[in-house]
């Protein structure tokens, strides 16, 4: 188990829908990457980056290889995760699911974090909305 404590809100969690935002607490990266860094495109130690993913995943109790997120581009596509993706990430600013255990997640430093979710149908989302993707109507790209 790892010391990280995601922020959640408590109708979510009440509705039994496992989420949480992340801040740098709880990561290993050092230098200008300090803490909780889990971008993969970044230029940090890709050593680091995995351990900080690891935790993350760990701490919304499913495995390193569930954690989906995109490429992000500052856009308004949304992909659908049907199971965990292996390999390159897609290209686009939101991940959509409705399998179990598979988490959707984004990265935001001056963008906004979306977080849907449909509670009868199981399905969620996360979103990744900067200006250009907000403008373009991401949040309603990834409704479920």
């Amino acid at each position: 188990m790892n010391s990280l404590a995601p922020i959640t809100h408590p109708l979510l969690n009440a509705a039994g829908i496992v989420h949480g935002f992340f801040t740098r607490a709880g990561g290993i990266s050092t230098g200008v990457y300090e803490g909780l860094n889990t971008g993969v495109g970044s230029r940090d130690d890709p050593s680091a980056v995995i351990e900080n993913r690891r935790r993350v995943a760990e701490a919304m109790g499913a495995d390193l290889d569930h954690l989906n997120g995109c490429y992000q581009i500052h856009s308004a596509v949304a992909r659908v995760a049907e199971g965990p993706w292996r390999g390159d990430r897609p290209e686009g600013d939101a991940v959509v699911t409705a399998e179990p255990g598979v988490l959707c997640s984004v990265l935001t430093a001056d963008c906004a974090p979306i977080l849907l979710a449909a509670p009868e149908t199981r399905i969620g989302a996360a979103g990744h909305a900067g200006w250009h993707g907000a403008l373009g109507r991401s949040a309603p790209s990834a409704r479920a």
